[in-house]
């Protein structure tokens, strides 16, 4: 009976296809939302909280898809896009901005019907979008090493900040003054001062392939997750000085800090999310959850305290989003 009504209570908070609850201690399985005829890979992952809708970069389908997670179901696929790689929802100007790798444009969409607004030419492999709420501005990492800085209110390119190389990954600190960079291909991770534009680079420890990164607010941390070997290292964001490092899954893409419970986890394409707690020493791994292999990119929303992994379509899996519940 009690197992029933746990089912139940998800059955009124996900109404996708539900599934027997499995749990690994810290992360349980509540729901899959299947996302319909959607083949290849699947890239981030983007929400906008108002309407509840969770935006999804379908890179080897050309599409972008919108699941409605108060109905627990796929609302639509919208196709024409050019390898989809980073899309988020920009709330002050109620946009949704998807960067294209495969022609290096800046797709805008509107808040309200997902409508084409605008297109931004960046030129080479758009990838990651990050919003720089205290400046009204939206940062995109492209081609061989820069951020564009993008005006939402003309939607244009203002500005560009410089890098090494290929940008992955980056973070914004809260006080809006640095932004955070990992630029793999130069075996670093940069920081850039946003007001100055001077930059610094921060050890990696000889470990390579930097692509996931989270900022820790309250533990002042830098959280980058390196695929060669696999590990998750966290630096000061003060002075840039490593203060733990632990091994994690492999082919990670995607890690988020749970401020609530002082946890960390790593969507891994190996078919697993590690899950970290932080103690005394630094971190110690809390559980391994499994997955299905390809299954690397995630999304972690405070706001409704759910993890929300990508799961492309395999001979045993249509592609669909995974919906996993922190517990306790």
């Amino acid at each position: 009976m009690f197992a029933r009504a746990i089912l139940l209570a998800a059955s009124l908070m996900w109404p996708g296809t539900l599934v027997a609850e499995t749990s690994s201690a810290a992360l349980m399985l509540e729901a899959k939302i299947p996302l319909g005829e959607v083949s290849g890979r699947i890239d981030h992952l983007g929400i906008d909280l108002k309407r509840r809708r969770l935006f999804v970069a379908e890179l080897g389908n050309d599409s972008l898809g919108v699941v409605d997670l108060a109905a627990g179901k796929a609302m639509r696929t919208i196709s024409g896009f050019s390898e989809p790689q980073g899309v988020a929802y920009v709330p002050f100007i109620d946009s949704v901005y998807v960067a294209n790798g495969g022609d290096g444009s800046v797709r805008v969409l509107a808040g309200e019907d997902l409508a084409p607004v605008g297109r931004i030419e960046l030129g080479n492999d758009a990838d990651n979008v990050r919003i720089d709420a205290p400046r009204n501005r939206v940062l995109v990492g492209y081609g061989k090493g820069a951020l564009a800085v993008i005006d939402p209110a003309n939607r244009s390119k203002t500005a560009e900040i410089p890098l090494k190389a290929h940008p992955e990954a980056f973070q914004i600190d809260e006080p809006g003054t640095q932004v955070f960079v990992n630029v793999p291909d130069a075996h670093e991770i940069e920081v850039v001062d946003l007001p100055g534009g001077a930059s610094r680079s921060l050890p990696t420890q000889g470990a390579g392939s930097n692509f996931p990164m989270a900022i820790d607010r309250d533990a002042q941390r830098v959280l980058v997750v390196f695929r060669s070997p696999p590990a998750l290292m966290a630096l000061s964001a003060q002075d840039g000085r490593v203060v733990a490092k632990i091994g994690t899954c492999g082919d990670a893409d995607d890690v988020f800090v749970d401020a609530r419970r002082h946890r960390v986890y790593v969507s891994c394409g190996e078919g697993v999310v590690d899950v970290f707690e932080q103690d005394q020493a630094g971190y110690r791994r809390l559980a391994r959850v499994p997955t299905v292999s390809g299954a690397r990119t995630s999304l972690f929303v405070p706001e409704l305290d759910r993890l929300f992994v990508a799961v492309r379509a395999s001979s045993s899996e249509l592609a669909a989003i995974w919906v996993l519940r922190p517990s306790p």
